[in-house]
């Protein structure tokens, strides 16, 4: 029987740009079958302080539409290993910026206990949601003519 190597990339994946799509495209080129975790409104609010400016149903649509994706995931709880245990991947896949931060390392030593591999990519400086965020506060705070989200 042939095994084959599922992968997770889980991210909030709001303003969706080239950062997301090039880990999408580096994790589809060392897994058989990639899973992409979208994290909920409410997720995204816990960890990043705000919501998405992209509400979930649309941006799942935007990741379930790109071809490197297999399937998209709906991420709902924080605990990565709980996600792994709904959606059983061999590999997850994280930004650089995660490398040797503590949420980094409690990340590779949580998925060492039960064999997933953690693999770091690049993460794209140039283009980010959180200054794509920052244009948008600027240009409604100058233009008025945006709506605040």
């Amino acid at each position: 029987m042939v095994q084959h190597r599922v992968g997770y990339a889980p991210g909030v994946y709001d303003l969706f740009h080239v950062g997301h799509l090039n880990i999408l495209r580096h994790a589809r080129s060392q897994c058989d079958y990639l899973v992409a975790g979208v994290v909920s409104d409410e997720m995204a609010a816990l960890a990043k302080g705000h919501t998405p400016v992209i509400p979930l149903r649309e941006r799942l649509e935007i990741v379930r539409s790109v071809r490197f994706v297999d399937a998209a995931f709906v991420e709902t709880v924080p605990d990565k290993v709980e996600t792994w245990q709904q959606v059983r991947f061999d590999v997850i896949f994280k930004g650089d910026d995660w490398r040797g931060t503590e949420k980094g390392r409690k990340l590779e030593r949580d998925f060492a206990e039960v064999g997933v591999e953690v693999v770091y990519f690049p993460y794209t400086v140039h283009t980010s949601s959180t200054q794509l965020r920052r244009a948008l506060d600027v240009l409604v705070s100058r233009d008025g003519a945006l709506s605040a989200p």
